[in-house]
């Protein structure tokens, strides 16, 4: 047995890690994390959903729209992903009603935490992205 094989058992791990790791702004750790979940597990989507996750955060949405794209093409039903993608594409104007209506698909998830991120995402773009200018958005003089 090749010695990676060993570490199977530690994908779940290797992701979770990866997540908080972008959570807490250290791409390269979550690079690495990402790429190694992705060598134990290649069919898996997630390693990619977690590329797009970080993409997210860096707001280079072009790149993340493209990684939530890729896992949905291979996965329609990952729910997960189609969450992501709704929020990257609700932050783009040319793509924001697309973006809402995937975000409103996902209230509809059976995970309880995907319903709580679509119903969070949909209520950020109301009030930060479609937010008109009015008094309280004016800056301070």
């Amino acid at each position: 047995m090749p010695s990676w094989k060993k570490y199977k058992e530690d994908f779940i791990l290797l992701l979770e890690a990866g997540f908080i790791a972008v959570n807490q702004a250290d791409e390269d750790a979550a690079s690495k994390l990402f790429k190694a979940a992705a060598l134990l597990d290649p069919e898996n989507p997630l390693p990619k959903v977690g590329f797009g996750y970080l993409h997210l955060h860096k707001l280079e949405l072009k790149q993340a729209i493209h990684a939530f794209e890729q896992v949905l093409a291979k996965d329609p039903h990952n729910d997960m992903a189609k969450a992501f993608l709704g929020l990257a594409m609700s932050m783009q104007p040319s793509s924001l009603q697309k973006g809402e209506k995937l975000l409103e698909e996902t209230l509809h998830s059976q995970d309880p935490m995907i319903k709580k991120l679509s119903d969070t995402s949909l209520d950020f773009v109301e009030r930060f992205i479609k937010k008109s200018p009015g008094p309280s958005s004016q800056p301070r003089k």
